[in-house]
């Protein structure tokens, strides 16, 4: 009769809690998976067995170093910042729509409006939330999300449980990420920006040209008339831009893994 050593459920136990700590913390940011609207059992039944499968490929890590349970408890803590990080990083450059939005709102007189964005539980501008649900229905569309999954999977091939490295590239790479994450929103923006400063010139010389004419309450619909027509004319271009995001997302997450590995 073949007995089955006690080691080896140790094992597995211990592959699959770290791979679900790491999987967990990325989905729990990310921009698709992440939504607040989402179940929250739906969201832990999905990492659940998605870490049972991937538990399956990861081969057993040598933790032998973390023999205490303060050191196995940091262990879990440096899993779940892997994984944290991640997520951060497919976040951070999707924040740039919130930041267009808020700038094309301010600018064609919707400053004022904003609604309830159940992703980050808080008011966002009107426009941002048409644009944040535009890009969400192109990623599931164009099966994206499915790349969101693949990086999370290979993440572990790349970046081996406990081998990761922190270090001040990681701070530099985050910097440089918020930074392009303000270019990409000024550039979604600057069609309408530029189109309502344009409007606002106009305006200011027909009130010198007819001074009778109220232009505060003929500028207003005439801004937003003009808004939402560059908005509809500039849709096309936003699809791209939404794949540049996408893209350039999942370059940096696969960027950061390799710094991580160490020297």
């Amino acid at each position: 009769m073949t007995t089955i050593p006690f080691d080896f459920f140790q094992d597995i136990w211990t592959v699959f809690l770290l791979v679900l700590v790491r999987i967990t913390g990325m989905f729990f940011l990310s921009p698709v998976f992440g939504r607040r609207n989402i179940p929250n059992y739906f969201k832990a039944g999905f990492c659940f067995i998605f870490a049972i499968i991937v538990s399956n490929s990861v081969p057993v890590p040598d933790i032998s170093r973390y023999d205490s349970l303060a050191s196995y408890v940091f262990l879990i803590g440096k899993e779940l910042f892997v994984g944290l990080t991640l997520g951060y990083i497919s976040y951070l450059l999707f924040s740039s729509i919130y930041i267009a939005g808020q700038m094309i709102d301010m600018r064609i007189g919707f400053g004022m409006v904003s609604v309830f964005d159940p992703n980050t539980n808080v008011q966002i501008p009107i426009t941002a939330d048409f644009y944040i649900i535009f890009a969400t229905l192109f990623m599931l569309i164009t099966d994206s999300h499915h790349l969101l999954i693949k990086a999370v999977s290979e993440s572990f091939t790349l970046l081996p449980i406990g081998e990761a490295v922190f270090g001040g590239e990681l701070v530099q790479q985050l910097i440089k990420l918020i930074s392009n994450a303000f270019a990409i929103g000024f550039k979604i923006a600057a069609p309408v920006t530029v189109v309502i400063l344009i409007t606002d010139i106009s305006l200011g010389i027909i009130s010198k040209s007819i001074p009778q004419l109220n232009v505060f309450i003929l500028g207003l619909p005439v801004k937003i008339v003009v808004g939402l027509t560059v908005i509809l004319l500039t849709i096309g271009a936003f699809k791209g831009i939404v794949n540049v995001i996408i893209q350039g997302s999942y370059e940096e997450i696969y960027k950061f893994l390799k710094q991580a590995t160490g020297p």
